[in-house]
């Protein structure tokens, strides 16, 4: 009689179980994401017509060894509902279920709040993914480097330029082992210009005794603060509930990964293809970029057929009514019920559901917010950064102002009306030339 092995107890060769977290953060946060985040959580925001988070969980479905990925946040319940719904048909393989956090708790914080669902079946390792990366995701390569090296732990890095490097958390490693030695998160001088990416692999019974061992540290820390000398220094040693609470707030990478780098067996994978983080709402034009070459680059049938007048890659979705003689692309993603008129010309830009842009208007680096409508002859700009660049504001005039414009939700540009370099937020009605500005 043949034993079945059940589903979830499949392994990839030697590979244990793996679990996967995708980190989706909160309500609190996302406030550099505005007005974007205003009307959707910045995960399920579409970047190459797919929200920012499904990317992760494509690349997560490609891992033979992995049958349950969690989402770690602390939004609603009924946010990823919908989103987890269709995710568990068009991936039928994974089990995706949300964990909610009742406070942030850090990075973390939260996998150590969740620790008995994550371990439950006993895995032998954990990915854990911020969602607000783009980026190929190589955790195939990742888990095969542990292996290899039975690491204990695995981080993504990527080189950057040396002035960029000191925005994100440094790693030096030993160029022949690739060993981490040493991790610091915003280190105040250059050491290294290898960063990390914000996707790890963990080993199951290293994370959380290491999560557990900076609780303990913190918690035994004397914290004596900074008191006005008009207070009574008894009372730094009394600890009021608010303290404790925020002694939860664990993060990886301030309270874990140096401590992890002192270990022998953290290792680094270095990717080489391309990686950016989602931040502010104009970084999603880049995102939006990457994402659509890589679909290219992998033969998709989702994109646009390219023709004179489609210069791949471009993201049409089924239901977009767009004319025949208006020309899209490179990096242009149309959502779904928009309507593009006749001559319009739109390159590095997303244009979001239930948008109109009439005869003749040019979009050149914006994001046009859902519903809004652009007039005949109009122009919506915003200004090419270097592909190299991490950051998405630039310098006009003497004045830091956001390289990609973006229009809120059902926003109005009248017609010939020029817009550069602009924020607006939802529901304004553009009539005249408005430059460099964040429209209220």
């Amino acid at each position: 009689m043949s034993l079945q092995i059940p589903h979830h107890q499949k392994a990839n060769g030697h590979t244990g179980a793996t679990k996967a977290v995708i980190l989706v953060g909160g309500a609190s946060r996302g406030t550099r994401f505005r007005p974007l985040s205003l009307d959707v959580p910045k995960p399920l925001f579409d970047v190459a017509g797919h929200p920012i988070i499904w990317h992760c969980l494509t690349a997560i479905s490609k891992v033979p060894s992995i049958h349950e990925v969690y989402l770690i946040g602390y939004y609603e319940e009924h946010v990823f509902r919908d989103f987890i719904k269709d995710s568990s048909s068009e991936f039928p393989d994974l089990s995706i279920k949300y964990l909610r956090e009742y406070q942030a708790l850090g990075t973390a914080g939260g996998l150590y709040h969740f620790r008995d669902a994550i371990l439950k079946g006993r895995p032998e390792n954990i990915f854990v993914l911020n969602s607000d990366v783009c980026c190929s995701f190589p955790l195939n390569e990742m888990l095969q480097l542990t292996q290899e090296r039975r690491a204990e732990a695995v981080i993504l890095g990527t080189r950057v330029s040396e002035d960029a490097a000191s925005n994100f958390g440094c790693i030096v490693s030993d160029s022949h082992t690739r060993r981490v030695l040493h991790y610091v998160e915003k280190p105040e001088s250059y050491i290294s210009n290898l960063i990390n990416c914000g996707v790890y692999l963990f080993r199951a019974d290293v994370l959380f005794p290491s999560i557990r061992t900076a609780i303990q540290r913190r918690a035994d820390r004397p914290r004596l603060g900074s008191y006005r000398s008009s207070e009574n220094l008894a009372s730094s040693y009394m600890f009021d509930e608010e303290d404790t609470q925020k002694n939860e707030v664990i993060r990886l990478e301030q309270d874990i990964l140096g401590e992890m780098a002192d270990t022998n067996l953290f290792f680094v994978y270095e990717t080489k293809d391309f990686w950016r983080q989602i931040k502010t709402a104009g970084s999603a034009i880049p995102a939006n970029a990457l994402y659509l070459q890589k679909a290219q680059q992998s033969g998709s049938s989702e994109l646009a057929a390219p023709s004179a007048n489609i210069k791949a890659p471009v993201f049409i979705h089924p239901t977009a009514n767009v004319h025949p003689t208006a020309v899209l692309g490179p990096n242009v993603s149309i959502g779904p019920r928009v309507t593009i008129g006749p001559g319009v010309r739109i390159k590095e830009s997303i244009v979001l559901e239930d948008a109109e842009v009439k005869h003749d208007a040019c979009i050149l680096y914006s994001i046009i917010g859902w519903g809004s409508r652009v007039g005949a002859w109009a122009r919506v700009e915003g200004t090419p950064t270097p592909v190299t660049s991490h950051n998405t504001s630039i310098i006009k005039n003497g004045v830091k102002v956001q390289a990609i414009t973006i229009l809120g939700k059902e926003c109005g540009v009248g017609d010939e009306v020029r817009v550069q370099n602009c924020i607006c937020l939802p529901f304004k009605d553009l009539k005249r030339d408005v430059s460099n500005e964040v429209i209220m």
